[in-house]
């Protein structure tokens, strides 16, 4: 029996449900679109559409790949963020509302045709240093990762987006190729989440997600204190930064910062009213008074 637009969400939402999933609907909405081809307003003026045997055929491999818990953005290989799609791949993490966050701090303080040189380290996706270039035209990047799947992928997205042509790619251990004063702005989500911890993450987290990514060390904390002093080192005095952080790690990570010589630190908390996002600047030159 063919399944209308209507009875294909109803389906996929119930099915989602008893698997324990969360956001069921919305998953079930972003599926069947998918799958059907259709848009978010078909399913309501459109409702009894008939899905063909092949969309039928793809909807039930979504759901049965959901129902053991890959994510969606795997599923469907891209993934909305800020106010640009990304193709999303296993070897990258899935861009998240929370890091968003860092996209809004830096837009704040950022002169639309400032032609800024901004640095991303370990640019995953691309999904940072992306969206700023997509709202600053005369901003140009560096997106630095350790990952040649990564670099990829942010490639891929790049060129996708018409801005292949600002934004210049590199593998390398964080700043261990990088001359010092060199950029405007430097931003990063860094792998911060301990050890121990990741064998507890929801299956899309642990199974899902490259470890290279997520893993922070036995506290958490250990790529801020690589990088806490090679940000101060890589940026222009008056320079700014902007790091993300887990939700726990604002006073350690502010600390690190200061102790580097920053100046101006802070944190911001994301929609959830949780800390996530680490600030400051790199102090600037002095001038004759």
């Amino acid at each position: 029996m063919s399944l209308t637009l209507v009875q294909a969400w109803k389906t996929a939402k119930a099915r989602l449900e008893a698997a324990g999933i969360a956001g069921p609907v919305i998953d079930a909405r972003l599926l069947v679109e998918a799958a059907a081809e259709a848009s978010r307003a078909d399913i309501i003026t459109d409702s009894q559409r008939l899905l063909t045997e092949a969309q039928a055929a793809t909807l039930e491999d979504y759901l049965a790949r959901r129902e053991h818990r890959e994510p969606v953005s795997h599923i469907l290989g891209r993934k909305g963020f800020w106010k640009i799609m990304l193709n999303v791949t296993p070897d990258v993490l899935t861009p998240r509302p929370d890091t968003e966050t860092v996209v809004e701090y830096v837009l704040r303080d950022f002169p639309e045709h400032a032609p800024w040189s901004i640095l991303d380290l370990g640019v995953g996706s691309g999904a940072i240093i992306l969206a700023i270039l997509a709202e600053r035209p005369a901003a140009r990047g560096l997106g630095i990762d350790i990952s040649e799947e990564a670099l990829a992928v942010a490639r891929d997205n790049a060129a996708s987006l018409g801005l292949a042509g600002r934004l210049a790619l590199m593998r390398s251990d964080w700043t261990a190729l990088l001359d010092g004063d060199a950029f405007d702005l430097v931003v990063s989500n860094p792998p911060y989440i301990a050890t121990h911890v990741i064998e507890t993450l929801e299956p899309e987290v642990r199974v899902h997600e490259p470890r290279l990514a997520l893993e922070g060390g036995a506290d958490g904390l250990d790529h801020y204190r690589t990088l806490a002093p090679e940000i101060l080192r890589v940026l222009k005095p008056g320079g700014q930064f902007a790091v993300e952080i887990g939700y726990d790690q604002k006073d350690a990570v502010e600390a690190l910062f200061r102790e580097a010589g920053a100046s101006g630190v802070h944190t911001m908390r994301d929609l959830s009213d949780r800390d996530r996002v680490v600030a400051g600047m790199k102090k600037p030159l002095e001038t004759a008074g």
